[in-house]
């Protein structure tokens, strides 16, 4: 017998909806039940790549004993947090207060009235790991709500209380280069000298710290910000979190060496990483760095590329009920696929006898000669993982998520010239624009042909940057449009003028016990650093004065803030970099056609300008776009102009004058 979860679409939910657990998806009926029956509610809150979401589900919510007291003393709850953003987030912090800590699965229990008052995460059916047995948690908070009411709504009072207050202290103040050389100092000292990357284990990778340290070079010309980049980006390839084989980076390193990972591949990290690497090239011109933005972008149309356009949201960690199954090698394996260049690849990648995670091996490059002997069996190895059971793939599409990905892939192929790659961003942005948008308002995740969810303002910003990007890779100015029209509802919908903040949920959307706002940049950036970057840059493109104004003023309430904790506003740290920095504008007139209108773009393509905006048209209409207004061609040659801080140069038909201009600018 299936149970309510069986109507939904998200793969999370619907792994659950055979469970003896009599599960609601969050919404009216659950909780006017929790309320009519005076029930505690336990909420459920995971998602479908986590490894420990799936121990829990085998070891308690398959239980029918444990799903009998579930039943009986409570109305559950089961949430997919991807899905829903704006519980997850309220939920964790609740959780993340009670307890010091927090994850998935989550596990809080709610009055009726959804205010929480106890909380954990993975919880065993038997008290092992120093933790009570999820049998007893529920005995104990059932007989808590039933016989210590007041007790139990005093403690709910608390964490409401918690919850009311800002979850960032925010130290409000001017916008100077000084908060960008503070936010420097303070992530330097958290650099991990020795192996790349910041902290220890477990260790994460964090595409907009490089970044912001990339930026920090060009902007400051500090000796170390680069070469703690290269590291951290040479590092992060060179163990197991890469995939050696099959490109793309799983979630996380669970040591210090980035050798063994946590093995689940999610779509963000994979429009996120390339950017990094992309950045990295244009720098440095390594070709090692242009090798993995173009094979985690090949991983990701191949494995998570749907035949819609939109991108599916993950890999799971598991298969064959074992963690990294898919991904792990033993001698003998290689040996039955590869025979006579086995013992070559075990050699150049460390595959041994005894191994290096739970008896079997993560591939890592040990020699210098690693990457041409795998190149040469890569097929026949493919080939042979190809027949293993594959990974779970949740193939719901998340427009956030998808958004990323759009200027992943229309950044990758503006620079590398890769017209295909800007044609997958193409069909991405269509595909978002019409079935995943009602009126200007983006919505959140979409599968079966489905997409009822109203979307969160990392949606509605995401894709507008993503947009933004699209239009740097064709000039289409129809990309622009679409960007306006969801910007201006993005500041509608989600800005509170009173505040001056933006909120993680729109005004109309459904009111929780609290109103998310959650400023801080973690695996992926927040709603608010990519609603401040995307109107910053786009505001100066289009003239938008408007947009500058309101990105201007929430900088100001939160920079002072970023540069004592960089770690936690990487995304907001560009915004600002670009706000105090001087942007590069580069107007090129011509045929788009003309060989000689290419070049002069070639010129900016080929270089690391973060801060640049770039526009070009046949001719100066303007188009909306004031750079290009009231300028032309020259003697009918293809013109470049370039200025810079208000300070501008003459326009030039020659690529190598404008490389010069481009030069000075650099050195100033």
């Amino acid at each position: 017998m299936s149970n309510r979860l069986a109507q939904e679409t998200s793969p999370y939910l619907l792994e659950h909806a055979n469970n003896p657990v009599e599960w609601y998806p969050w919404g009216a009926e659950a909780l006017e039940r929790a309320r009519r029956e005076n029930k505690p509610i336990l909420l459920s809150i995971g998602y479908s790549a986590c490894h420990w979401c799936h121990v829990m589900a085998r070891e308690s919510f398959e239980d029918p004993e444990i799903a009998a007291l579930m039943n009986r003393d409570f109305i559950a709850i089961k949430v997919d947090r991807e899905e829903r953003p704006d519980l997850d987030q309220v939920y964790m912090r609740a959780v993340q207060g009670m307890t010091g800590s927090g994850g998935w699965p989550m596990t809080v229990f709610l009055l009726p009235n959804g205010t929480p008052f106890f909380s954990g995460t993975y919880f065993p059916p038997t008290e092992r790991f120093g933790m009570p047995s999820f049998r007893r948690v529920l005995t104990a908070v059932a007989d808590a709500f039933t016989n210590r009411t007041a007790e139990v709504e005093a403690t709910a009072g608390q964490v409401l209380d918690y919850l009311q207050r800002p979850s960032v202290p925010l130290a409000a103040g001017s916008l100077t280069p000084a908060l960008l050389d503070e936010a420097y100092t303070r992530l330097a000292r958290n650099h991990d000298s020795t192996h790349g990357g910041f902290g220890g284990a477990p260790k994460f990778p964090q595409p907009m710290l490089i970044d912001f340290l990339l930026r920090t070079h060009r902007r400051a010309g500090d000796p170390a910000a680069l070469p703690m980049a290269m590291q951290t980006l040479r590092a992060m390839t060179s163990g197991g979190m890469y995939d050696q084989l099959g490109g793309g980076f799983h979630r996380y390193s669970v040591d210090e060496l980035w050798l063994v990972p946590h093995f689940e591949k999610m779509l963000y990290d994979n429009a996120l990483l390339p950017r990094a690497y992309l950045d990295a090239w244009q720098l440095t011109g390594e070709d090692a760095f242009r090798r993995v933005v173009e094979e985690t972008l090949q991983f990701v149309q191949r494995e998570l590329l749907s035949p819609e356009g939109g991108f599916f949201s993950s890999l799971d960690a598991d298969s064959e009920g074992e963690e990294g199954r898919f991904y792990t090698w033993t001698p003998a394996e290689l040996q039955v696929a590869l025979g006579a260049d086995a013992a070559a690849v075990a050699r150049a990648f460390d595959v041994t006898e005894a191994g290096n995670f739970d008896g079997r091996n993560v591939l890592h490059p040990v020699t210098p000669e690693a990457t041409a002997v795998l190149d040469a069996v890569r097929d026949r190895l493919t080939a042979a993982r190809a027949r293993r059971v594959r990974p779970h793939r949740d193939e719901k599409v998340i427009a956030g998520w998808n958004g990323l990905m759009l200027r992943a892939f229309a950044e990758a192929g503006r620079v590398l010239d890769r017209r295909d790659l800007v044609s997958t961003a193409e069909t991405t942005a269509q595909f978002l624009l019409s079935r995943m948008r009602s009126g200007d308002r983006m919505l959140r995740s979409y599968k079966d042909g489905r997409a009822t969810l109203a979307g969160y303002l990392e949606d509605q910003a995401a894709v507008a940057d993503g947009l933004l990007s699209l239009y740097e890779a064709t000039f289409d100015a129809g990309w622009l449009d679409q960007l306006r029209r969801l910007v201006n509802e993005m500041l509608s919908a989600f800005w509170d003028e009173s505040r001056a903040a933006f909120f993680d949920t729109a005004a109309d959307q459904e009111q929780l016990v609290v109103r998310p706002q959650d400023v801080t940049d973690s695996a992926i950036p927040s709603g608010t650093s990519m609603a401040i970057d995307v109107m910053r840059r786009a505001g100066t493109l289009l003239g938008e004065e408007g947009w500058i104004r309101t990105a201007r003023s929430t900088l100001e309430r939160l920079a002072p803030t970023a540069a004592k904790a960089p770690e936690a506003f990487g995304r907001l740290l560009a915004a600002l970099d670009f706000e105090l920095g001087r942007p590069v504008e580069l107007a090129v007139i011509g045929p788009p056609a003309d060989p000689r209108t290419r070049r002069l773009l070639d010129v900016a393509r080929a270089r690391y300008l973060p801060n640049r905006l770039v526009a070009a048209a046949p001719d100066g209409n303007g188009r909306g776009i004031p750079l290009l207004a009231d300028r032309h061609v020259r003697n009918g040659v293809a013109t470049a102009y370039l200025c810079e801080g208000f300070v501008c140069q003459s326009p030039t038909t020659d690529p190598a004058e404008l490389e010069q201009q481009l030069d000075r600018f650099s050195a100033s």
